[in-house]
């Protein structure tokens, strides 16, 4: 077997995340030829078939999806040395991305954010409010807070806190209704919720369990514009309490029947895990959960 470089594997790992020849193309910033010249070269220095090519695309062959597993190895090893090095100039930089559920990333880590920039001026937070699971092994991400603990790769996974969400509405609506005592007396009223059929996350699909057959008014794939929305006065809806008892123009409902409970995880790559810069950017969400845990 010839002697193999990073950059060709660097090549194999792109086209294998991309799926496609030109999609890694594109982000290597390399023509459509070249890319699939070069991995036909790397095919032959391994003496091995490594992806299947279709018109949809490429699939990995079993020798394709063990290098693939050696070449993530080599990749982390490579960003651990990096960072080890540029650790010794006793500051911690570089841009790590984080994907998070919409109301711990935009109401709760953004605030805070002062605090890791005091620390490590040099980080760059990339912070996507998503509830999807991402991959991390396809380094899609850094760091995710989920709503349950992956079940699917090499990751490490901890829990953060559990916190719970409430039923609210605007004091100005109450003001013109008379305040529900029972579920029953929510029937007919109008709420707000998200857009079932864009809702991937079984953890998000809870309104039937607090009301069957609810009157829904609005709908969005934000939780911040259903949050805008109830406290404008547009009728009932489901808010995470460590955001709505911030908010003066919301009044909680019915908190004695209706608590909703779920949890946030927080899960790194096990190849990732010795990043400086995402240690760091963990370690500071963890610390920071656990100093504002009583908001929860």
């Amino acid at each position: 077997m010839q002697s193999l470089n990073w950059d060709d594997l660097r090549l194999f790992l792109a086209v294998a995340r991309a799926g496609k020849l030109n999609s890694a193309a594109a982000k290597l910033k390399l023509d459509h030829s070249t890319v699939a010249r070069r991995l036909k070269g790397l095919e032959a220095a391994m003496g091995s078939l490594l992806v299947h090519r279709s018109p949809q695309g490429i699939t990995l062959t079993p020798g394709g999806q063990v290098l693939l597993s050696h070449a993530e190895r080599i990749e982390a090893e490579m960003l651990t040395a990096a960072d080890a090095v540029g650790a010794q100039r006793l500051e911690i930089s570089g841009a790590v991305r984080v994907v998070t559920p919409e109301a711990f990333g935009a109401w709760f880590l953004a605030p805070r954010l002062h605090g890791l920039y005091e620390r490590h001026p040099g980080i760059e937070l990339e912070l996507v409010p998503d509830t999807r699971h991402v991959s991390l092994s396809k380094r899609e991400a850094d760091l995710m807070v989920t709503l349950t603990p992956p079940t699917q790769g090499r990751l490490v996974t901890s829990k953060l806190v559990d916190y719970q969400l409430g039923l609210y509405a605007s004091h100005d609506y109450l003001k013109t209704k008379a305040m529900p005592v029972t579920i029953d007396d929510l029937r007919d009223s109008p709420f707000v919720w998200y857009i079932d059929d864009l809702l991937d996350v079984p953890e998000l699909k809870f309104l039937d369990s607090v009301i069957s057959d609810a009157r829904t008014v609005f709908r969005s794939s934000s939780i911040t514009a259903q949050h805008n929305a109830i406290a404008s006065g547009l009728g009932f809806g489901l808010l995470h309490d460590f955001v709505a008892r911030q908010d003066t123009r919301l009044s909680c409902v019915l908190p004695n029947l209706v608590a909703v409970r779920r949890a946030y995880w927080l899960s790194i790559h096990a190849d990732h895990q010795r990043l400086p810069r995402v240690r760091a950017v963990a370690d500071f969400i963890a610390a920071t959960v656990r100093e504002s845990r009583a908001m929860f």
